[in-house]
């Protein structure tokens, strides 16, 4: 669905445009700028499978893909260019010009290469992009003057649910040293590995990682085999999000929550699937109440859904927008934010995001500022909290001062 058949009449772009908005999920690997991705190729003599945008956008990045596992292949040629230090730097910086929003994530044990670029590097070089964009944005004169809230950022660490030898250079390293071991222990001491260097760079040098995640293929790869990282995490007071219900059921969402500490679920597509359990014989009624239970948990503690709605429709085909569970959660009151996933392999952003739960769920104007408020109030922001809450009251007068301006009613629901 093109922005052109959005129907959102109700609110004018300009108002859509205009009004401050997070991106709590989204991944570096991406949402690199296509014909970046050439450039970069070009120059490290990486080979693609095409070298038109239009090309790669056929071949690779397309608009439906058949499975998560598909559209997870996209990756290889993302994260090829992006184990160097300039390349690092540029697309994180061209991603914040893009983006500007809270909650940029990535794994940078996939762009390590030992001897050449280690994981801190890695992290370093996409703080010192991102850093550089928000440097220029927040000298403007409407954010300089104090008008309009000032651009901020955080990065959360992205661990991979499991991963083999070929995944990336550091991989294989990390692999042949503990050749002994077994798989699953592995998966969890390079996520281990990566809370460890999460907690130096942030100790010793302030670099704004702001948590901790997992991602990739999600059935049959759990989220326990990495509940002694997580757990580690928590210790050392770093937020953790977890992929989970994306591409299996409730039960994922829950160990998310209990062996990893989330305070924020990625996706969360399946939370309400009642046919994807793991024990087949446990009944229907069993399954109806768990599932209840698991919502209602996570509606008092505010554990924050983020909603993709693009990157959902394209790995799962048969799924149509207005059926997405995003409209029950809602119903539910459940705490969401809208969030592009990967920019450039999903073709979206965040505004388009909103278009479309706009058209689709037919929100209310309070609803949208619920939404979008929600993303702000749930973010991972660095730094003290009580910075944050006056940031986050800025943003609300802004937004107010935005809907006022253009006629956008957003009373609160008596409800």
């Amino acid at each position: 669905m093109t922005n052109s058949q959005h129907d959102n009449s109700e609110y004018p772009a300009e108002f859509l445009l205009r009004i401050p908005k997070t991106d709590l999920h989204c991944h570096l690997d991406g949402s690199i700028r296509l014909s970046t991705l050439i450039e970069l190729a070009a120059a490290q003599s990486i080979l693609l499978p095409a070298y038109t945008v239009s090309e790669l956008k056929e071949i690779v990045f397309k608009p439906k893909y058949l499975s998560l596992e598909e559209y997870l292949e996209c990756f290889k040629y993302t994260t090829a260019v992006l184990r160097n230090p300039d390349a690092l730097v540029r697309v994180a910086y061209e991603l914040a010009i893009d983006q500007f929003s809270i909650g940029v994530r990535y794994s940078p044990q996939l762009l390590a290469v030992p001897g050449v670029l280690t994981v801190e590097d890695a992290i370093e070089k996409v703080h010192e992009g991102l850093a550089r964009a928000c440097t220029e944005f927040n000298a403007l004169p409407p954010v300089a003057n104090g008008e309009e809230p000032e651009y901020k950022y955080g990065i959360i660490l992205c661990a991979i649910r499991h991963f083999t030898k070929d995944s990336s250079p550091w991989y294989k390293a990390f692999w042949e040293m503990h050749e002994h071991e077994g798989e699953k222990r592995i998966y969890g001491l390079a996520s281990v590995s990566l809370v460890a260097t999460a907690d130096k760079l942030r100790t010793n040098k302030n670099t704004p990682i702001v948590g901790v995640d997992i991602a990739g293929a999600e059935s049959g790869f759990p989220a326990e085999d990495h509940k002694e990282a997580f757990s580690l995490a928590h210790k050392k007071f770093f937020f953790k999000t977890v992929h989970a219900g994306e591409g299996y059921g409730p039960e994922s969402i829950f160990q998310a929550i209990t062996d990893c500490h989330a305070e924020r679920i990625g996706h969360g597509f399946h939370i309400f699937d009642t046919t994807n359990f793991s024990n087949p014989e446990r009944s229907l009624e069993s399954k109806e109440s768990y599932v209840e239970a698991l919502i209602q948990y996570m509606s008092s503690m505010r554990v924050c859904i983020e909603v993709c709605l693009t990157s959902n429709l394209q790995t799962l085909p048969n799924t149509l927008l207005e059926q997405h569970p995003a409209r029950k959660m809602i119903e539910k009151k459940m705490a969401i934010s809208l969030c592009s996933d990967n920019m450039t392999v999903s073709s979206t952003n965040v505004l388009n995001e909103l278009k479309l739960a706009i058209h689709a769920f037919k929100l209310t104007p309070w609803q949208v500022k619920d939404i979008t408020m929600t993303g702000f109030k749930r973010s991972f922001m660095f730094g003290d909290y009580v910075v944050k809450r006056a940031y986050n009251r800025k943003v609300i007068e802004f937004y107010d001062k935005l809907a006022k301006e253009y006629g956008v009613i957003s009373l609160r629901n008596t409800d």
